[in-house]
């Protein structure tokens, strides 16, 4: 094979490599704003028997401090998410490598980290108060929320279960960062 073979199949993997990178930031992004808009739309009002006494109940995301720190990880994830996945597509029209540097490889490796562990725990966060909701509280007469307000419940879990797959995109970039570390 020549030179220019060679120059053009490299090319040709550069190119590919980094339509994965730009892909894995839009996945993240619209798993981000996603879980965003349905955790947004999570408010309910019901009412639950307790010991025959009716207790009205109203449930929205912003009583829980835990869902607050979801939608604010989420809005910063966005950010950073938009911001790269600009960048790479300006970077891919212009025919720039999105990496050009070891140095901003190991700066987008060590970002995509700290964005994930954000994200990470956000989640985990909202998970032990979305568990507690369904659950109820063993030692006291309060059941579970998740049987009166449903809606909620359901719309919580599903805005945790989109954090998560936030994650995972950012993870997979993080890993794909190394990819590109080993090669330059």
């Amino acid at each position: 094979m020549n030179r220019n073979g060679e120059e053009e199949v490299a090319e040709k993997k550069r190119r590919r490599r980094e339509g994965v990178q730009v892909s894995l930031r839009g996945g993240c992004l619209a798993a981000s704003a996603t879980a965003i808009a349905v955790m947004l739309m999570a408010t309910e009002k019901g009412v639950a028997d307790i010991y025959g006494l009716p207790l009205p109940l109203n449930s929205s995301w912003s009583f829980s401090p835990s869902y607050q720190y979801v939608v604010g990880a989420c809005t910063v994830t966005i950010l950073y998410s938009l911001f790269h996945l600009c960048l790479g597509i300006y970077r891919l029209l212009t025919g720039s490598p999105i990496t050009p540097s070891r140095s901003q490889a190991w700066l987008c490796f060590i970002f995509d980290q700290l964005f994930s562990y954000l994200i990470m725990s956000a989640g985990s966060a909202g998970i032990g108060v979305t568990n507690l909701n369904k659950t109820g509280i063993k030692h006291t007469p309060l059941p579970d929320f998740c049987k009166t307000l449903s809606y909620f419940c359901n719309h919580v879990a599903l805005s945790l279960l989109l954090v998560l797959l936030s994650f995972i995109f950012l993870a997979s970039s993080s890993l794909f960062n190394v990819l590109v570390l080993s090669t330059l």
